[in-house]
């Protein structure tokens, strides 16, 4: 006979989901444990360390909210704080709340495979480490597993590449050294102005340009951060009621029932305005009216052109295949600027497609260039990817890939049927927008969850198959609805052969919440009930 569990709850990944349910789990009074790949907290702000990375979402918008004594013990030090100045905030959160203990380090899980007979998963990972636990969450996070262009000889490079997203601890030294960013998306064009007036020469490699629009960064300043401390408690409770997860407000009127000048006006200060208010805080139709979208857009593409001094390079850097939120909008300092240095090129891989990389550079159809540095800014395998790769495998042997193989099938975005005690927070179906605040509310229901199934007998938590349908159901009805178009890698558009399948939950928040909340009146009865075989399994 199976002994029993080694902790109750094991946690993978101590990104901010991952800690968060990690400090709920041990609150709770359960025996728990986080294997995390990494040599240290903050997960994508332990990974991506690349020159210009940092946050769009307001600062202390984004860190934890459910304890006043850490909000009051941490300062930030701009609006939206750069790579370095996170890593420090999960350090300072993980140490606050004594943690580290829990944690262990170097242990990238390999796989995850429930045991049917003592309802436990038995969970290997990288570093020989073995748990048996009862429940296994996941957060691993929907921006976590790089992927590189499919293009010939990338290993048979000589000199320097690092893709963002696995960014080595020691600074790469750009000084003097040719060039190139491959990656036009949110980490490209980050770095791009951030090595730009260190290198000898830069090429960037575009694939599809996207709408940038100024971060409109800040220091915050002693008054703003007295204003933040007494403030609080208002802050989280916005903060827990906002769709979006942000302060910005929106506004009620629609965008031609100003006057051109009154719009232009308007349009410029959306310009300057900071991060993700650019969508939150604009005309209230501007991602429902094609033509209130169009006209925008028409502004940022004059926007560019009077930045970008080079006419051919400023019309290479205009979107034609989507309009503004189409796809994630990246939010930028100095970007257009930067291609007015004569060192600085920009090649658009659609003109002239990348053949091969040789042992000294990039070749494309124009011709072989040669280059000291690379950075794959290519992006990730979107929502799905990190844990495709886990070696999940659920009742009757069934691979989580397979059940997924044709698109993720959740409900609520947090587990599936056939995987019992099995959650993913913060992944496949998740909602856009600030993902702490989303996330929070799936680790506030799966502790929950698990705390009733203890108190009240049960051994596994499991999703029937009718809600699950139900759910996916209304990402497919919805997602029709959603100013994301399927060139966007919430769709995995990035990913050749992905199944195109939206990866979010076009529902957002409030729906989360009013199923969550029939769930909870129904004392987890969707959860708790025998679940039917799984069609497929061995």
């Amino acid at each position: 006979m199976t002994d029993g569990p080694d902790v109750e709850v094991l946690v993978v990944g101590a990104g901010v989901t991952g800690i968060h349910q990690l400090y709920r789990a041990r609150e709770a009074g359960f025996t728990t444990l986080l294997l995390e790949a990494g040599r240290g907290v903050g997960g994508v702000w332990y990974w991506n360390r690349y020159p210009g990375a940092r946050l769009d979402s307001e600062s202390y918008t984004y860190g934890y909210l459910f304890s006043e004594e850490l909000f009051e013990g941490w300062e930030w030090r701009e609006r939206f704080a750069g790579q370095p100045e996170n890593e420090r905030y999960f350090n300072y959160a993980v140490d606050r709340f004594g943690l580290r203990d829990l944690i262990r380090f170097g242990a990238r899980v390999t796989s995850a495979v429930y045991d049917e007979d003592s309802t436990t998963w038995l969970v290997h990972a990288s570093d020989g480490t073995v748990t048996r636990a009862r429940f296994v969450v996941a957060a691993t996070g929907v921006l976590s597993a790089p992927v590189f262009p499919n293009v010939p000889g990338r290993e048979d490079f000589k000199g320097v590449a690092h893709h963002t997203g696995l960014w080595p601890h020691d600074p790469v030294d750009f000084r003097g050294k040719r060039v190139a960013v491959v990656g036009t998306g949110s980490s490209g064009v980050q770095v791009v102005p951030a090595i730009a007036s260190e290198v000898a020469s830069l090429t960037v490699y575009q694939r599809t340009p996207n709408w940038c629009t100024p971060l409109s960064n800040e220091p915050i300043t002693e008054e703003k951060q007295a204003e933040l401390k007494s403030g609080y408690p208002r802050l989280r409770d916005v903060l827990n009621e906002s769709v979006s997860g942000f302060l910005h407000e929106g506004v009620e009127r629609t965008t031609f029932q100003d006057p051109e000048p009154e719009r232009r006006e308007f349009y410029e200060r959306m310009w300057n305005s900071p991060g993700f208010s650019k969508v939150i805080s604009h005309y209230a139709d501007m991602l429902t009216d094609k033509a209130a979208n169009a006209d925008w857009c028409a502004f940022m593409a004059d926007k560019i052109r009077s930045i970008v001094k080079d006419p051919a390079t400023a019309e290479r850097l205009i979107p034609r295949d989507h309009g503004w939120a189409g796809k994630r909008p990246p939010f930028v300092t100095g970007y257009y600027e930067t291609f007015n240095d004569p060192k600085v090129t920009l090649v658009d891989i659609r003109e002239t497609p990348m053949v091969r990389v040789t042992e000294k550079g990039i070749e494309t159809t124009d011709g072989p260039k040669e280059f000291d540095v690379i950075v794959w800014a290519s992006g990730f395998d979107f929502g799905t990817g990190a844990l495709n790769r886990m070696g999940v495998r659920g009742r009757g042997g069934l691979p989580l890939e397979e059940y997924w193989a044709d698109g993720p099938r959740t409900f609520l975005g947090l587990m599936c049927h056939g995987f019992p005690n099995f959650f993913f927070p913060g992944g496949p179906h998740g909602a856009a927008g600030n993902n702490p605040r989303y996330g929070g509310d799936q680790v506030d229901f799966i502790a929950d969850a698990v705390t009733y199934a203890r108190d009240h007998g049960c051994r596994v938590i499991e999703v029937s198959a009718g809600p699950e349908e139900s759910w996916n159901e209304m990402v497919a009805e919805l997602a029709a609805y959603s100013p994301f178009g399927e060139h966007s890698y919430f769709f995995g558009a990035n990913i050749p052969g992905k199944p195109r399948r939206f990866l979010l939950n076009p529902g957002g928040r409030p729906k989360l919440r009013e199923v969550m909340q029939e769930v909870l009146e129904a004392e987890y009865a969707p959860l708790l009930t025998p679940a039917t075989p799984i069609e497929g399994a061995q």
